[in-house]
């Protein structure tokens, strides 16, 4: 598949998205008094500048580190443009606490309490693959209860919203490629469902996290947390090689089924959007081809 075809992504922020080519990125974000301001960078990604993180399965975790730092300064822009008030902009120093905050709950919710189970559990004699089965679907669980909660959030629902804009725009350039043709009458015709999307990637790293923390053995708990922190850039690099397969038209069956379950989540994660709120993807999309 051409690479072109690979190049565009994007992510929901507050009141607006934010996309990413080969060249450059843009959030577009829309503001108290429906004005449509943007913020553009000329960025070429790191697996494009650095050879050796463009290697297949490396490549996959220096996108997860890339984008999720693109993705905090997305988010504090995003969310200080869209406050009515500019008094009540928030600072970089609030931003980081709440990330680092949200992060130890991550690690607490996903990592640290299948782990305490896990421990608990080995000494009944369980087989280990059961194990890893039994914590890898409390992990699950987990993820889909967190989802479903802030999923009744008006605040999100707004952002699945825009996850929805985004990726009805990122359909219609994966097919048209024709920044004229980038209408919002033609992304109707699409689903707010996509292949390559962060919540099919989740899922992927759930799935790929099983197999690969089957052959940790029985560590101790702290042991085990450890080893499976140091194991996340591999399981997020194996994940982001099968979705980048997965994204293909011509992409294998297996591959489809690997990210069936992600593509269902969807449902949840994204919402059908209002033409305004295309409008504002379509305007972050046409900066960055």
């Amino acid at each position: 598949m051409p690479e072109n075809q690979l190049a565009i992504g994007g992510q929901a922020v507050i009141e607006g998205v934010l996309m990413r080519s080969q060249t450059a990125w843009a959030v577009a974000v829309r503001t108290p008094d429906h004005k449509i301001i943007i913020q553009k960078k000329d960025e070429i990604p790191w697996t494009k500048r650095y050879k050796i993180l463009g290697l297949p399965i490396v490549r996959g975790a220096a996108t997860l580190v890339e984008t999720m730092l693109l993705g905090i300064k997305a988010i504090n822009y995003s969310t200080n443009q869209s406050l009515p008030d500019p008094k009540e902009k928030l600072s970089k120093n609030e931003l980081i606490f709440s990330l680092l905050v949200s992060f130890a709950v991550a690690i607490l919710l996903f990592i640290v309490t299948p782990a305490f189970i896990f421990a608990s559990l080995k000494g009944l004699g369980i087989n280990t693959i059961l194990l890893n089965l039994i914590e890898g679907t409390i992990r699950l669980s987990i993820f889909l209860i967190f989802l479903l909660a802030i999923s009744f959030m008006p605040d999100m629902r707004r952002v699945f919203e825009y996850h929805g804009a985004e990726h009805l725009a990122v359909h219609l350039y994966d097919k048209v490629k024709d920044k004229n043709q980038l209408t919002i009458a033609a992304c109707r015709q699409f689903n707010t469902q996509h292949p390559s999307c962060g919540t099919s990637f989740i899922m992927v790293v759930l799935v790929v996290s099983v197999i690969v923390f089957s052959f940790l053995g029985r560590p101790d708990l702290l042991a085990r947390v450890g080893l499976k922190l140091l194991l996340l850039p591999l399981v997020a690099g194996i994940a982001y090689e099968i979705i980048r397969v997965a994204r293909r038209p011509n992409a294998p069956f297996f591959f489809k089924i690997l990210v069936a379950p992600g593509m269902w989540l969807q449902l949840i994660t994204t919402r059908n959007p209002s033409d305004d709120q295309i409008e504002v993807a379509l305007a972050a999309l046409k900066e960055v081809i």
